[in-house]
């Protein structure tokens, strides 16, 4: 099996138990937008005002994870990973008692601060506990749970709105996702982390001053920010899309980015495989968005011809997913000893940023009845995340001490 190497012991319980958190993670980040046709019909607002819920989601998790970063190297990643994932599940079990969209306004800050904690978390538990040699596919089943969490949202959120309406969905969500976090308190023992003091305690030197100002971090911060905002919104927003733009039925929009979510866990599979057997980290993940950022611009001109639509859809989630290992071994390549969760938490902030910029856009585009041009709008952002990540490349040549 080509990931029979990260079924040995240790290495397999905590990729597994890293994998689920993010797979949750991502999975209440889906699960409101696929129920947004029957918020606007319940409260009467504009798709613009919908979007403003997964902006308000973004900002708190931007700002949660920066911060958290810190934390996490501070005391250990265990204790903030299980009480950031009981956070988001309540936020979710809690939205189906909203009487407006004020409450999902407010709750929206109450899971961003939750979903914040994750991915400083999961990758200073990874980089600490997974060999080396290991990290490319274990970086892989951290992705692919993140996509499987994504691709199980929305057919979830549909199924069970449509038997038992939009409260029902939530309530029944949330439920799950607090046994989920349950189960993962059953896995505390595989979730620590290293943090700067045992790096101290050993010899070793957290070197972290001005790290967040150097160019290789700072452009892996804007990649993660484009990246974000092409692939999350396309996730989030490709049903309200396609029925706005391409006149498309919501079943239909659901299973459509359904596909594009499989398509996106199958391309981290092969990016894993990938980023374990190449240093040319750059390259992939550039090749990878260049893919991804055609099919896009593709996806505006053939409305007509349904299955070469899905085509497409599919290609963007595998080609844009394939860049996901090896950008995180670019990370991993930059961040120093004992300083994973900072380094992590100010890098995927910058995904966060992209959130909270994109459904004011989108929104927007489908106000005006001109949703189509939100996958030029992709396009172009891919295109330009592949500037930042091949500038990291001639910046920055990777280290074997990374944390």
């Amino acid at each position: 099996m080509l990931f029979s190497a990260t079924l040995h012991s240790k290495n397999f319980r905590v990729t597994s138990a890293v994998g689920v958190a993010h797979s949750a993670s991502h999975f209440f980040q889906l699960s409101i937008p696929p129920l947004f046709p029957l918020l606007r019909a319940e409260f009467d607002v504009s798709w613009t005002a919908l979007g403003f819920i997964m902006t308000l989601f973004a900002i708190a998790s931007s700002t949660t994870q920066f911060f958290v970063g810190i934390l996490v190297d501070r005391i250990g990643a265990r204790l903030v990973l299980l009480g950031g994932l009981f956070l988001v599940a309540g936020g979710t079990l809690a939205c189906a008692w909203a009487s407006s969209v004020w409450g999902f306004y407010v709750l929206a800050i109450w899971m961003g601060i939750g979903n914040g904690v994750i991915h400083p978390c999961d990758f200073a538990v990874l980089n600490a506990n997974v060999e080396e040699r290991r990290l490319g596919y274990a970086y892989a089943i951290h992705g692919v749970g993140g996509s499987i969490g994504w691709s199980l949202a929305p057919m979830t959120s549909y199924a069970l709105s449509t038997h038992l309406g939009w409260r029902g969905a939530l309530l029944w969500m949330g439920a799950g996702g607090l046994l989920l976090a349950g189960w993962m308190v059953s896995q505390r023992r595989f979730l620590n982390s290293e943090t700067a003091r045992q790096v101290a305690s050993t010899g070793g030197q957290s070197q972290v001053a001005g790290h967040w100002l150097q160019w290789a971090t700072l452009m892996c911060f804007v990649f993660l920010l484009l990246q974000a905002f092409a692939s999350n919104s396309v996730a989030a927003f490709t049903p309200s899309l396609l029925q706005e733009g391409f006149a498309f039925s919501q079943a239909l929009s659901t299973w459509v980015v359904t596909l594009f979510l499989w398509a996106a866990a199958l391309g981290v599979l092969t990016g894993g495989v990938v980023a374990a057997h190449t240093k040319r980290h750059t390259q992939v993940a550039a090749g990878g968005l260049g893919v991804g950022a055609l099919a896009a611009f593709s996806i505006y001109f053939i409305a007509a011809w349904p299955w070469l639509l899905l085509t497409c859809f599919a290609l963007l989630g595998f080609a844009t997913s394939i860049a996901g290992p090896s950008r995180d071994m670019v990370i991993r390549s930059i961040a120093p000893k004992g300083a994973a969760g900072r380094v992590y938490g100010f890098v995927y902030s910058g995904a966060d940023i992209g959130v909270v910029l994109a459904p004011p856009i989108f929104g927007a585009l489908i106000d005006n009845g001109i949703g189509r041009g939100a996958y030029l709008v992709v396009s172009v952002v891919l295109g330009l995340a592949i500037l930042t990540v091949t500038s990291v490349g001639r910046r920055h040549r990777p280290s074997s001490v990374a944390a």
